[in-house]
């Protein structure tokens, strides 16, 4: 993309987006749908680089790509101060490999689940764990690396003895 989109272009390139790949943000704290307002506070909060023409116009395939790779982070559960961290002074080549790398983590990862006395659309968590355990939070959440790595510790050094295989 060569061309140079407006801030609305922009928001319905990244909207399409996310609504082919199934990309929400994990808790209530950001907007489900990327809006100009939204483009504009990520780029105060300094998110987003500015505009390559100033005002509303300029905004470049690096543009949806920091886009793409907030709503990616959000999707984890990942705050706005700590998505800066990650994402800052980052170049476009850089981006492009979070947006294939994080969208599929994204597919392995969350699972969308309509049934009955379920919300209408949750978004599940699912880790893997030693000896064939998976871990799943309802609302997309996902625990810190040290916890996992603590609770397959558990896993892996609880072997129940032969004679009562029901004791912990």
């Amino acid at each position: 993309m060569n061309q140079l989109l407006t801030i609305q272009e922009l928001g319905d390139q990244v909207r399409s987006w996310c609504e082919v790949h199934d990309v929400t943000p994990a808790n209530g704290q950001a907007a489900d749908v990327i809006s100009d307002r939204t483009i504009r506070y990520y780029r105060t909060m300094g998110l987003l680089d500015p505009p390559c023409g100033g005002g509303n116009g300029g905004f470049s395939e690096k543009h949806r790509l920091q886009l793409v790779a907030i709503r990616l982070l959000q999707a984890q559960g990942l705050p706005l101060r700590r998505i800066r961290e990650l994402l800052y002074g980052m170049e476009e080549e850089r981006l492009q490999e979070l947006e294939r790398r994080g969208l599929s983590e994204h597919r392995q990862s969350s699972v969308r689940f309509n049934h009955g006395s379920f919300a209408d659309t949750e978004t599940w968590q699912v880790s893997s764990l030693a000896a064939g355990f998976l871990l799943v939070s309802r609302n997309g959440r996902r625990l810190p690396t040290t916890l996992l790595q603590r609770i397959n510790e558990i896993l892996t050094d609880s072997n129940p003895p032969a004679d009562n295989p029901t004791e912990n």
